[in-house]
């Protein structure tokens, strides 16, 4: 059952990477991130009303609180490196935030075999291999920058949802959206009260000329409904990740939910057409293989 959550959080990783990068393509990184978080905390404030929650045990608090300010700022950064870079290449480094919950796995003993290990290096050399060929392409290192530094915030937050779900699964949800949402609308009214709002109209690097600004008032329904699929997408891919973590070692639990760039490349390909070279298809190919590995002997 873990192995088959861990994969399910995947792929609902890999769609809500695609939505926010997409919707970072025609709205600043900052509103895309406070709005898709916002949905998330009260769709998982409404399932823990249902389920009643919110009597279970508060050990969860600090971890929801650490995970929400990990992801957040993860989450930031992703998104505008998606913005100003391509998708195939960000979301794969992205995913190498992985080594944080598999060091710490290890940490406690969680020693795979010789066959998962395998399958260990396989997975994230193919991520890693997915990303490559568009780095020395002479294109900005920004973007790779931008992604190595949410690599190592979802890692963190990946970390503390695990801990946090060892108590309540929902309820870290809860928690981690609460802690998020809150500081980036006090990050939002601090930047509005410093005259700073000017930098949250900006439009994803791009000029905002009267035809823009047109197609986008078109299809600013379907922008937004991007941006709440992302949210919706997010959350429960964080949920079912730590579900994940309860039924089985972190380290396995871990590898099989940082795979998701491969749904995000694949969505890219088909919807936006960005093209794939042989050494990605390789990459994502060698990722799968990986996985295989993994779900075979665990």
């Amino acid at each position: 059952m873990a192995i088959i959550l861990a994969l399910v959080s995947s792929v609902l990783w890999g769609i809500a990477d695609f939505a926010g990068g997409t919707a970072t393509r025609a709205l600043p990184a900052f509103v895309v991130v406070l709005a898709s978080q916002t949905a998330g905390l009260i769709a998982v404030a409404v399932a823990a009303t249902a389920t009643g929650a919110w009597t279970d045990a508060a050990g969860y608090i600090p971890w929801a609180a650490g995970a929400g300010l990990a992801g957040a700022a993860g989450l930031l950064t992703f998104y505008h490196a998606l913005a100003v870079g391509t998708m195939g290449v960000v979301s794969p480094i992205a995913a190498l935030g992985v080594v944080v919950p598999v060091a710490a796995g290890l940490a406690t003993g969680h020693l795979p075999s010789a066959v998962v290990a395998a399958g260990f290096v396989l997975a994230i050399a193919g991520v890693v291999a997915a990303s490559g060929p568009a780095r020395s392409a002479g294109r900005s290192l920004t973007p790779v920058v931008l992604a190595i530094i949410a690599a190592v915030c979802f890692g963190g937050a990946l970390l503390f949802i695990a801990r946090g779900a060892a108590v309540s699964p929902l309820m870290t949800m809860v928690g981690m959206r609460m802690a998020s949402v809150s500081a980036l609308a006090g990050l939002f009214l601090v930047r509005r009260l410093r005259g700073l709002g000017s930098a949250i109209d900006a439009r994803g690097g791009t000029a905002a000329g009267p035809s823009s600004a047109l197609r986008r008032l078109r299809t600013s329904a379907r922008l937004w409904a991007i941006v709440m699929a992302a949210g919706l997408f997010d959350v429960s891919a964080n949920l079912t990740f730590g579900l994940a973590s309860t039924a089985g070692a972190l380290t396995i639990v871990a590898v099989l939910g940082s795979v998701y760039p491969a749904v995000t490349v694949l969505l890219a390909r088909v919807v936006h057409r960005e093209l794939l070279t042989r050494t990605q298809q390789i990459g994502v190919t060698v990722a799968v293989v990986g996985v295989a590995l993994i779900a075979g002997w665990s």
